[in-house]
């Protein structure tokens, strides 16, 4: 797999220049689609992971609010208290 471009890299992307009809010199055509295209299947990769990110951070908060409620236990007063012996 390679390596995804770094923000600094993406910024600091220089691209070739090429002579123009009608005169004058601009941007290659064909190096910036392939750059956009890269940069657009790096932008694919870094999303899915934030989404996995999300649906693990979800189901770890799930896990740990049950793991506490398991822990809770009613007092006298009818107040939970973590932690409390039963």
């Amino acid at each position: 797999m390679r390596e995804l471009r770094r923000r600094w890299q993406v910024r600091s992307h220089r691209f070739p220049t090429v002579p123009r009809r009608g005169g004058g010199r601009g941007l290659d055509p064909g190096e910036v689609a392939a750059f956009l295209d890269r940069v657009a299947h790096d932008l694919g990769i870094v999303y899915a992971e934030l989404e996995r990110t999300w649906e693990q951070n979800d189901r770890i908060k799930d896990a740990l609010r049950r793991w506490q409620s398991a822990q809770a236990t009613p007092t006298r007063h009818g107040v939970c208290q973590a932690g409390a012996r039963r």
